[in-house]
């Protein structure tokens, strides 16, 4: 039996539509009128019991996109299929990048929404057998041989991270999300000393504030209102031997305060305790925010900061090693047959392997993970093609999707309708519009990864065309399209003059002739 399905939606019509539809395919809803709602359904058991949520994009207040975005911020990762009556491509896009599993657009037929949930289902089951088959005795002991990675972006993390397990002193490990930094957290501890001993995981960011400081620290039996037992806390449970902090950014300043007491003097004051208590922790705490931001905005404590920065370790998101991605591929493949995927996928085509490598994972590791999860499940042969990854292939061969059943199609041949009898919505065709324009070089609203052969295109051609796509953009304002490309005025002339073009002639016309 699975868990029940959060269906979040602001139109009260919608809401019962939707429940409706549910209950008749054989689950269990639990209905939010938001997102804020939903957010504070998801921190109750009954929510974080969900198996997969239903969550409408366009919303008063917190709108769809940012509902995804703050659900995997707090560790909420079950699958969301999403839904719009805005069938434009950059919506769906923006949507799969925040971690939507699947979308339709409204009204959407009862057929497509239960293959939706099916899939959704599927897919679950299959990653939470995964998860659980790769968890070890022992507390879940790595080492760095476990790590999954040939890149040399990768050889200076593990080198820091071995120096690192020698000794106790305080980690903080920095990376967006989903580069793997509990893993590298895992290796540390399960490389030192401390190997044998609890390791102990808190996602900042998915606490309530007002329960921050009790489950960090504990409180004693009525300490405030609901605390009808003593609680011990995390740094006690972690005691002799491991507290991993996550999104350490995400604390509150109050508790920042504790925080460096307990690093300082090695102590906790539990809520409504008379005294406090000695632990012996190895304290690594991680954060895909700029922390030195923070403190200048202050956000963070500056004597925390440095208390925790002793010894920093950076791991770089996927797009910087793309020399791991086939190695991980098929590592989650393995995974996934493993776990009892439907069929056992056994390799990957030379084409959708290379067409990964080109796209630059915004959710890196996790998103790829993910999508190799998704495609395995539900791959109808023995190997992964380019087909079975839709959302990445229309991002990266500037194709669009036919809304509502997630197929690609070239963007010269974009149908005219989604779902039978839904036009294409303006945003859709312009983009259909920009992808065939693409190929032809007149403009460059999408910017192609491979060639007319297949093959991935040399960096030099992507930067010459995105060089060209930001001054014709910006109509040759110099000073604008080199703030917009992230580089200086000099470095901008300089790289038109390596291109042979002269600064001066810098405008669109002039570059496409």
């Amino acid at each position: 039996m699975t868990g029940p399905i959060l269906i979040i939606d602001d139109d009260p019509v919608q809401r019962r539509l939707l429940e409706a539809a549910v209950n008749r395919f054989g689950h269990e809803a639990i209905v939010a009128d938001g997102g804020e709602a939903a957010l504070a359904v998801l921190e109750q058991p009954r929510g974080r019991d969900a198996a997969l949520a239903i969550l409408d994009l366009v919303m008063p207040g917190m709108d769809g996109t940012t509902v995804l975005r703050t659900m995997r911020e707090r560790g909420f990762d079950l699958p969301v299929i999403v839904q719009t009556s805005q069938g434009g491509i950059e919506t769906v896009v923006g949507a799969m990048r925040a971690g939507a599993f699947d979308f339709v657009v409204k009204p959407a037929s009862p057929e497509r929404l239960q293959a939706a949930i099916t899939n959704a289902l599927k897919v679950k089951a299959v990653g939470d057998e995964a998860a659980r088959r790769t968890r070890r005795p022992g507390g879940g002991v790595i080492t760095f041989k476990d790590m999954v990675t040939q890149s040399p972006a990768m050889e200076r993390v593990i080198r820091l991270g071995q120096k690192a397990s020698s000794s106790s002193i305080p980690i903080l490990i920095e990376g967006e999300s989903g580069v793997g930094k509990e893993l590298v957290a895992r290796a540390i501890q399960g490389s030192g000393e401390r190997r044998s001993r609890p390791f102990v995981t808190v996602n900042c960011g998915a606490i309530p504030s007002n329960l921050v400081e009790s489950i960090l620290f504990g409180h004693e039996k009525g300490a405030f209102t609901g605390a009808t037992e003593k609680h011990a806390g995390k740094f006690v449970e972690a005691n002799t031997g491991t507290l991993f902090l996550d999104e350490i950014g995400d604390l509150p300043l109050d508790v920042q305060v504790k925080l460096l007491r307990a690093v300082q003097d090695g102590e906790v004051d539990p809520v409504g305790a008379r005294s406090t208590l000695k632990v012996d922790i190895r304290l690594i705490s991680a954060t895909h925010r700029n922390l030195i931001q923070l403190v200048k905005d202050g956000h963070f404590r500056e004597d925390l900061f440095y208390r925790l920065n002793v010894f920093p370790i950076f791991v770089p998101p996927l797009r910087d090693r793309r020399d791991d991605i086939p190695q991980l591929v098929r590592h989650f493949i393995g995974r996934a047959a493993g776990a009892g995927a439907p069929r056992r996928v056994t390799n990957i085509s030379t084409e959708a392997l290379a067409m990964l490598q080109a796209y630059d994972w915004p959710g890196n590791i996790r998103q790829l993970e993910n999508a190799v999860l998704r495609a395995s499940v539900l791959c109808d042969g023995d190997m992964l093609t380019r087909e079975d990854f839709p959302q990445i292939r229309a991002e990266v061969e500037g194709l669009t999707l036919s809304i509502g059943t997630g197929q690609t199609h070239p963007a010269s041949e974009t149908p005219a309708g989604g779902e039978a009898g839904m036009p294409v919505s303006p945003a859709t065709r312009d983009t259909a519009v920009a992808g065939s324009e693409a190929s032809t070089g007149r403009h460059f609203g999408i910017v192609r990864a491979l060639d007319d052969r297949g093959e991935v295109r040399t960096l030099a051609d992507i930067e010459l065309e995105m060089i060209k796509l930001a001054i014709e953009h910006y109509q040759g304002q110099m000073s604008e399209v080199a703030r917009r490309l992230g580089i200086g005025r000099s470095t901008l002339y300089r790289k038109l003059k390596e291109y042979g073009i002269e600064p001066e002639d810098g405008r669109a016309e002039r570059l496409a002739s």
